[in-house]
């Protein structure tokens, strides 16, 4: 089916492009929330008219997502969940819970906009993508455990890690520069001294034979 892109579509298009979708996704999703519509003459006048309109209301909320984004990127939120010895979760977390648990702080998205791709089944903590805008997105941390106690614990052990890594990737930095030449350092050759040193290091300098022009 050929449709026009009323905003920006991952993977797909930008706001005005017509590209062809299979019908169920369009029938499914995109129509139904206003995404895209039917690549027919009367809709193409109908884009055609309200472009500006439409791309006005897209600065807004894009507008309105930037301030979101500043608000929870890099936020953390904690689920605690009972789970075995191996860390395996008695059931799984799914976007509607992390959903609710944002709500709980205040922060109103739909399940829609959290872009999880398989529900989570084990204690730790998990980077889940949050699509705020067609052309914006922010990443906040899950942190799924037993007690507060073990979350708190979780988060100290990941910065412990990230502060060791990034201090190794600083020391080979080093490790590279100390190893670089120095190429400040070396001298520049000057052929009538290095001639000089070879006479005098008992090598007698090559004659040039000037009798045969060519």
């Amino acid at each position: 089916m050929d449709i026009i892109l009323l905003e920006r579509i991952k993977n797909l298009g930008q706001m005005g492009d017509r590209v062809s979708v299979k019908s169920g996704y369009a029938r499914n999703f995109l129509f139904p929330l206003k995404k895209a519509l039917r690549a027919n003459e009367e809709n193409i006048k109908r884009f055609e008219n309200e472009k500006i309109k439409l791309e006005a209301n897209n600065l807004e909320t894009k507008k309105q997502a930037e301030k979101l984004q500043e608000q929870i990127k890099e936020k953390k939120f904690v689920l605690i969940r009972s789970a075995s010895e191996s860390g395996a979760l008695y059931g799984s977390v799914t976007a509607r819970d992390i959903q609710l648990i944002m709500q709980e702080n205040d922060i109103s998205i739909s399940k829609s906009q959290i872009e999880l791709n398989n529900t989570i089944k084990e204690l730790g903590i998990v980077a889940v993508p949050i699509s705020l805008h067609p052309e914006l997105s922010v990443e906040i941390q899950i942190i799924v455990a037993r007690s507060e106690e073990e979350a708190l614990a979780q988060d100290n052990k990941k910065a412990d890690i990230e502060e060791e890594s990034n201090q190794t990737d600083l020391g080979t930095f080093f490790e590279k520069e100390t190893d670089a030449p120095d190429y400040d350092s070396v001298q520049e050759i000057d052929p009538a001294n290095n001639e000089e040193n070879a006479h005098i290091d008992g090598e007698e300098p090559a004659e040039v034979d000037t009798s045969n022009p060519n």
